[in-house]
């Protein structure tokens, strides 16, 4: 019991240390907003991680449920006069019945063939948020209401990293205690071997659909964030690339370790920012970076780091 709540504590004070002590390393609000972007996209990739890394289910359309909540605080507040905070909400439950109606079908595939129906998924979204203007704004996107919690306005890129800090760290305090539960062991039972799990008397479609909805709603929540941080959105949000995007900040941060979704959001998020003074050469050095630490940190840069860090104490 010990040793459990020390996996739960000792993450949760590291990660509770870093949003409090960033600010202190900030030099402007640019610098909150990075911060603050860090938190969202980690959010999301903390759902797509319990997919992909405990699950072992690969989507890669996961960034149409980023769509689905982004444009959820858009239109509801537009066309209906929902409060943002409310339309946020009815994202997550869209996506939540979105991901149930799709998850039926296609989680009954393996290997490349889910990968490409999640990926016609990611695409479908893309295109409907595309091509039906009149409610979305079409390629140009929508403008994006203000978030009023108990009559005050949030905004502000310094107003958002604590408020996006905040709902990472209970984000991952869930998934955390998810993975640590009975539910969490059969999730690596069947990434492990799924008629092993089905031996044991585990209900395998069962529980996969479980989590790709539970991925689904984290996902949705941090693209009304990302909508409401920016105040437009736009059809890129739930593009093919972005669903990539999110692939490679579970991969880098380690499958598996829902602290490595923050590591794998903020190398993505924050080092292109800094790969900006190579200019022509940015997008290159980018992803020499990435080929390094793929080669040098294959398990991803959590696991790899925290085994060397084991090894080294022994």
């Amino acid at each position: 019991m010990q040793r459990v709540l020390d996996s739960r504590i000792w993450p949760l004070a590291a990660l509770a240390v870093i949003v409090v002590i960033a600010p202190l390393f900030f030099s402007s609000l640019y610098d909150y907003r990075i911060g603050a972007l860090v938190f969202i996209f980690a959010l999301a990739v903390v759902g797509l991680n319990l997919l992909m890394g405990f699950a072992g289910q690969v989507s890669l359309g996961h960034a149409g449920f980023l769509g689905i909540g982004a444009y959820a605080v858009a239109i509801g507040p537009t066309y209906f006069a929902l409060p943002a905070w409310f339309s946020l909400l009815v994202g997550a439950v869209l996506s939540g019945i979105v991901a149930f109606l799709v998850g039926r079908p296609i989680l009954k595939l393996k290997g490349h063939y889910l990968a490409v129906a999640t990926l016609g998924f990611g695409v479908l979204v893309a295109i409907v948020l595309t091509n039906e203007a009149d409610w979305t704004g079409g390629p140009d996107g929508m403008n994006v209401a203000h978030l009023m919690l108990f009559g005050w306005k949030v905004h502000g890129s310094d107003t958002w990293y604590w408020l996006a800090g905040a709902t990472f760290i209970v984000g991952f305090v869930l998934a955390a205690n998810l993975v640590d539960s009975p539910s969490g062991r059969a999730l690596q039972a069947i990434h492990d071997s799924e008629t092993a799990a089905r031996m044991l008397g585990i209900d395998v479609a069962r529980k996969k659909l479980t989590i790709f909805i539970v991925s689904a709603i984290y996902a949705s929540v941090a693209g009304s964030y990302l909508a409401l941080f920016d105040g437009h959105i736009t059809p890129d949000v739930a593009g093919f690339l972005r669903s990539i995007e999110l692939v490679a900040m579970v991969v880098l941060g380690g499958m598996g370790s829902v602290f490595g979704a923050l590591v794998g959001a903020a190398v993505l998020v924050v080092l292109p920012q800094a790969l900006t003074v190579f200019h022509d050469y940015e997008q290159a050095t980018l992803g020499l970076i990435i080929m390094v630490f793929m080669i040098f940190l294959r398990r991803g840069i959590v696991p790899s780091l925290s085994a060397a860090f084991s090894g080294w104490r022994r």
